[in-house]
């Protein structure tokens, strides 16, 4: 069965602080955050989601999530071409599920069901 990739989704950009990285991408974008809390920043852009994570790892830089229809799955499929779970499927909230592989070359594969995405 082959890994079935809906599209890009989410990109997650660390930051080691949170209301300077904000005010930058607010200023950039000129737009507000549509969720702004002290574990997680937001932004809407063009229905995908530009987040800030204060204690993601900056050594992985910004990590890049493809839609998939059940993360589980997509966890198993990844894994039985060689790949490795790096972070487990997690609830997120608001019914989001996460989980990033480690493909065999070292690459973080970021995965997400996201029942309320929409294209803007």
């Amino acid at each position: 069965m082959p890994l079935e990739l809906e599209g890009l989704r989410t990109v997650i950009y660390p930051t080691t602080n949170l209301a300077a990285s904000r005010d930058w991408w607010v200023t950039a974008l000129g737009q507000d955050p549509y969720f702004d809390e002290p574990f997680y920043v937001g932004f809407n852009i063009g229905g995908y989601e530009l987040g800030l994570l204060p204690d993601a790892d900056s050594a992985e830089g910004a990590q890049v999530y493809w839609g998939v229809a059940d993360v589980a799955t997509a966890i198993e499929v990844a894994t039985a071409a060689g790949g490795s779970v790096h972070t487990p499927a997690t609830n997120v909230g608001d019914g989001i599920v996460t989980a990033v592989v480690r493909t065999p070359d070292g690459g973080l594969l970021g995965l997400i069901r996201n029942p309320n995405f929409r294209i803007n």
